[in-house]
């Protein structure tokens, strides 16, 4: 979360529940008059055994106008549920498309 200017995080209503890291909140990212409506998801007390998630923030690349690792733009992961940032340093296959639920 300090990584974030402050005003870019915005917190907003509701929040998912993973089985394994517990409760995540979500926030909508605002930068130069622009918002991305729940863009961002972070876990503000994880379950035991993810005390590491504790105060960080993930980014839907999907969400963004583009998203770097050092000089690559990502590739976002397929759907809307998983939050991956796939480069070409990363090798599949990847879920979210359809027909991969489940496996």
């Amino acid at each position: 979360m300090d990584t974030f200017k402050e005003g870019m995080l915005i917190p907003v209503p509701g929040y998912s529940f993973c089985e394994w890291k517990g409760a995540a909140n979500y926030y909508d990212i605002r930068v130069g008059g622009k918002t991305a409506s729940r863009s961002a998801w972070g876990y503000l007390n994880p379950n035991k055994g993810y005390p590491q998630l504790k105060n960080t923030v993930s980014v839907y690349a999907h969400h963004m106008d583009a998203c770097f690792v050092n000089d690559e733009k990502v590739q976002a992961q397929e759907g809307d549920f998983y939050g991956g940032w796939i480069t070409s340093d990363i090798v599949g296959p990847f879920k979210g498309a359809p027909g991969t639920w489940g496996w």
